[in-house]
């Protein structure tokens, strides 16, 4: 034999071994994935098969797929993401962290070199720790398609993930895709539906072995070449048999499959319609122009909508995150029809699509939903009954009986709650200026057991809501701290997610509480150029915000500022904003005039922002130490003025007083007895006293002023009043910040002042300036009364501050 023959051979010879080789691995690693275990060798020398060449390359991410066989109707797809931000859904949705609308994943971990949570030790006043010792509570998922279980007819037109095919062995499937390559061309529709389906029973663990088969491959291909072929039904067998076996959604094939059955959409049936669309969502994948075919569709199917259509309907509206205008309407008609044999997870459903579509019904529509979810709150889940807070939240709608169900409910359920639940509890009161203690503490004593699973969303939306409605770190010790630290955490997510930092720091802010490291980050030029370079969110407010607090609230603060290009340009916006918003409403133009003629002239009043990164305006006032005003040009340009030098004008030529006439008392006490009866034609013609309907907290304030003890004295008061005795000695002009201030600047039914408000009074203190608040419940009423009403009130309001 020639050398060249036996090299042949050998060659030969070494090529049948390394197949022989390959195909044992195959047949153990079959054994080991049917449930029986390798051998110690095989697991040896499975170790060392990265050596030889692959025969079959596996693109599996089970990340990417539902996983029904685990947790039914939980997370679906990619598609789950942040409920509250849905209104940006076409421009953010880069930017929105996936995840399961109720609860975050406990497989979402941290470096374990950076996971101190583990052994969490908070700032050493607060006494808020969590040992390692501690078990780590799991977090709590929601069922967003457990209304499918409400009615048998929801069969027909979705997915029920939990009821998976029974399972064939893995050698049954090597057969028929041996009976593929077999047939190959020769294969019809039928044929093709059929080895799809079958191969769909796979146990969930196998089917990536499938999936890297190029058999399947060319079963693909071949159920392309006859898509146009399939009937109805079989089209949509193989759509189910694509999610069992865990066909990624971002596959090409996809694609063609959703541009046939829009061709066909018109030929469906609604059932049939509504289980195509189930069927794109339990495989995870965004299909705008079918969702488009079925809103077409929709309308000529309206009179077959009863509940379970409806419901389901509105399920796919809300997972499209849009509802078409034509289809608000009718739909809201069949909704209120049907309202009163809605099942408690039905209603939660429905408030959810809503929530998610944006869609507005009327306040009436609302209303009713409501009413109706809290007749059923007690056999609600936990998941509905944050979906109707989540409509109220978006309808910015108060529901008086049902806020105060939630005072008991969450109290009693908030242990058993998941972290996104509670954050979208917290945020809905938030957004309603709802402030309960018994809800807050409830949410903040629950909360620190579960800062494992907070996103930095989940910790600064939280810190956000708690620090806007004003609770205080001595109410709860452990809550701010257990937050702060998983911030701290999460600071990999802040690249991507920029907003979420300035909104936990803003919320502590509101509350006085600075951790300088997160502030440092914030400031850091490589972060602020991060969060101004967002097309998509405007974030050069909230960085001012911060920037201004720290400048006010820190004096100690060495670290980083926003440079004055940013400052000055945020400044601009901001006052260009309010030249057209605030500056024009009626409350406070009248407070400008009244307090121009009180004083003597426009000179004497400003308005103005005086702490621009507050983002709201002020009248600012300058009196000197015996009550005289000074003119604002001299005040702002000498920090530090005499009164002689800064005063050009005597008091007396100044018109600042009030004639106190029996009249102007009687008006000022509602009394109706005067000494001298009025003409019969001067009482006709005098106007007759109106009350204002009660504001939210219940309050019928009056239409005049109560004339106490202070008021007459401030309105008796003359040029020769009481000087007070500290800005004699050091010769400072008394700076008035008077502020017209609404209803939306207090919690509800409270006086207590929000977040950004409150922080906003506490730093004009801060900046040497005394506030005069004209409350909406005294100011807003004297807008309709005689002009000498407004002096006299605004007299004592002005000069109350020098008693």
């Amino acid at each position: 034999m020639s050398a060249n023959a036996i090299c042949q051979h050998v060659a030969r010879l070494r090529h049948h071994s390394v197949a022989l080789h390959r195909q044992i691995l195959r047949v153990g690693r079959l054994h080991s994935a049917c449930g029986e275990p390798a051998s110690k060798d095989e697991e040896e020398e499975g170790g060392r098969e990265e050596d030889l060449p692959r025969v079959y390359k596996l693109q599996y991410n089970p990340s990417s797929y539902p996983q029904p066989h685990c947790h039914p109707g939980a997370s679906l797809s990619r598609l789950e993401i942040d409920d509250e931000e849905q209104s940006q859904s076409s421009l953010t949705s880069t930017f929105r962290q996936k995840s399961n609308h109720y609860s975050v994943s406990s497989s979402r971990r941290l470096s374990s070199t950076r996971n101190t949570l583990l052994n969490l030790a908070f700032n050493s006043g607060s006494g808020a720790q969590m040992k390692n010792t501690d078990p780590i509570t799991p977090d709590v998922k929601g069922d967003p398609r457990a209304f499918q279980r409400c009615r048998p007819e929801y069969s027909t037109m979705t997915l029920d993930l939990s009821q998976r095919p029974a399972p064939i062995q893995m050698k049954q499937a090597f057969l028929l895709l041996h009976k593929v390559s077999l047939m190959k061309g020769s294969m019809g529709p039928a044929d093709v539906v059929g080895f799809l389906t079958k191969l769909s029973h796979l146990p969930p663990e196998q089917t990536s072995v499938v999936r890297g088969d190029t058999r399947f491959n060319m079963l693909l291909r071949y159920s392309v070449e006859h898509l146009r072929y399939f009937t109805h039904c079989q089209l949509l067998d193989v759509m189910r048999s694509f999610i069992w076996l865990g066909l990624p959604p971002s596959h090409s094939i996809l694609g063609l499959y959703e541009a046939e059955l829009v061709h066909k959409g018109r030929e469906m049936d609604l059932h049939q319609l509504l289980l195509a669309a189930d069927v794109w969502r339990c495989l995870g994948r965004s299909v705008p122009q079918y969702l488009q075919c079925v809103y077409d569709c929709a309308s000529l199917h309206l009179a077959q909508v009863g509940i379970p259509e409806l419901v389901h309907m509105l399920y796919v509206i809300g997972e499209g995150r849009r509802c078409p205008k034509e289809l608000v309407h009718p739909l809201e008609q069949i909704l209120m029809r049907h309202l009163q044999d809605l099942e408690p997870e039905e209603i939660g459903a429905v408030c959810l699509a809503l929530f998610k579509s944006q869609t507005a019904l009327s306040d009436g529509a609302v209303k009713r939903l409501v009413d109706k979810a809290h007749s059923v709150v007690y056999e609600m889940s936990d998941f509905a009954m944050v979906n109707v807070m989540k409509l109220l939240r978006f309808s910015y709608l108060d529901h008086q009986l049902w806020l105060e169900a939630m005072a008991h409910e969450v109290p009693r359920r908030s242990p058993g709650m998941g972290v996104q639940g509670l954050m979208h509890v917290s945020l809905t009161c938030s957004a309603l200026h709802y402030r309960d203690e018994r809800i807050l503490l409830s949410v903040a004593e629950r909360l620190p057991s579960l800062a494992l699973h907070c996103r930095s969303k989940d910790s600064g939306k939280l810190m956000w809501a708690f620090g806007t409605l004003g609770v205080q770190p001595s109410q709860c010790p452990d809550f701010y701290p257990s937050l702060i630290e998983a911030f701290r955490q999460r600071e990999d997510e802040f690249q991507r997610y920029p907003e979420h930092l300035l909104t936990g720091l803003l919320g502590l802010a509101f509350t006085s509480q600075f951790p300088e490291d997160l502030l440092n980050l914030a400031l850091s030029p490589d972060f602020v150029s991060l969060a101004t370079r967002s097309k998509q969110l405007e974030l050069k407010k909230d960085l001012f915000t911060l920037d201004g607090t720290v400048a006010l609230e820190l004096p100690h603060w060495t670290g980083p500022r926003l440079s004055k290009t940013l400052q000055e340009e945020t400044t601009k916006m901001l006052w260009h904003f309010a030249q057209k918003d605030l500056c024009q409403k009626a409350e406070v133009l009248e407070a400008e005039a009244v307090l121009r003629d009180l004083l003597g002239g426009e000179q004497f009043v400003s308005k103005r922002m005086i702490l621009p990164h507050t983002r709201s305006i002020d009248l600012e006032v300058n009196l000197d130490s015996s009550g005289r005003p000074l003119p604002l040009t001299s005040a702002q340009a000498h920090s530090v003025s005499s009164p002689h030098d800064s005063a050009t004008q005597s008091w007396e030529s100044v018109n600042t007083g009030v004639t106190l006439t029996q009249d102007l008392l009687t008006k000022l006490t509602h009394s109706r007895k005067t000494k001298t009866p009025l003409p019969p034609a001067q009482a006709a013609e005098r106007p007759l006293l109106q009350r204002t309907e009660p504001d939210e907290g219940g309050v019928m304030f009056s239409v005049g002023v109560d004339l106490t003890e202070g008021l007459v004295g401030a309105l008796i008061k003359r040029g020769n009043a009481i000087p007070r005795a500290d800005h004699i000695a050091s010769r400072l002009p008394i700076r008035l910040a008077i502020q017209v201030t609404n209803r939306n600047h207090y919690c509800y039914h409270s006086q207590r002042l929000m977040g950004l408000h409150a922080m906003k009074r506490r730093q004009l203190l801060i900046a040497g300036y005394q506030v005069v608040e004209l409350p909406h419940r005294e100011w807003f009423p004297l807008l309709r009364r005689p002009r000498a009403e407004k002096m006299a009130y605004m007299h004592c309001k002005v000069y109350g501050t020098l008693d």
